[in-house]
């Protein structure tokens, strides 16, 4: 197969990986949180959090042009630091997609420690356990099934981003192309049998993660 068929699959897979990873570090950290405390503005908190997901991707895209853009402080400090632009390289599409996925990974997250019973995480810290003992032994293991679930749903999240991606990202084949801008390239070239083939492929991807998710949440 020709590589300007194989690269958007490639980046597409590699960029959801990578944002995936990120969601769930950031993910579980934010939602442990959440979860056990309670404080003033909690809810606008908790609200900000999950804007990323009702927000039109391209009002997401927009803000990282804003934030991370080369007009920017902290854009011209990436661009200081790293002697290139965040913008149109492959990492800002792992930005666009860690953003429009996190609030999956949260709130995921944040059901599976909020189920967790504290009379269990409070007698482990009774007979000696420290707060990543707890974490480790207990908090991780009794939410597991949510947190897969949220890791789950948010690699299929950020596999299928298109808005806030071709706008930070922009659509370089072999660079930035994904297979949400492949597909709409090809549709707009006319090349329906291309953007027939990257659609059987992302359904088919998401179709997995899908019923892995729907397993995990019966089991639970």
């Amino acid at each position: 197969m020709p590589a300007s068929f194989i690269d958007p699959i490639l980046i597409s897979l590699k960029i959801a990986i990578v944002s995936t990873l990120i969601v769930t570090i950031i993910g579980i950290a934010v939602s442990r949180f959440m979860a056990k405390r309670t404080f003033r503005g909690k809810s606008i908190v908790d609200t900000f959090l999950m804007l990323p997901l009702v927000l039109p991707p391209s009002v997401v895209g927009f803000i990282l042009l804003v934030g991370f853009g080369a007009s920017s402080l902290v854009g011209r400090w990436i661009e200081m630091v790293f002697q290139h632009p965040l913008v149109f390289t492959w990492q800002a599409g792992v930005l666009a997609s860690s953003v429009v996925a996190f609030p999956l990974m949260y709130q995921s997250a944040r059901i599976g420690f909020e189920a967790v019973d504290s009379n269990l995480e409070d007698a482990a810290r009774v007979d000696g356990g420290g707060k990543w003992t707890v974490l480790w032994n207990i908090s991780l293991p009794l939410s597991l099934n949510a947190l897969v679930s949220g890791i789950i749903l948010s690699f299929a999240r950020a596999l299928g981003e298109f808005g806030a991606t071709l706008m930070f990202a922009g659509n370089l084949p072999g660079k930035t192309q994904t297979m949400p801008t492949a597909i709409y390239v090809a549709i707009d070239s006319g090349k329906m049998e291309l953007a027939w083939a990257w659609v059987a492929i992302t359904i088919l991807i998401s179709m997995v993660m899908l019923l892995l998710s729907y397993r995990i949440s019966v089991r639970t």
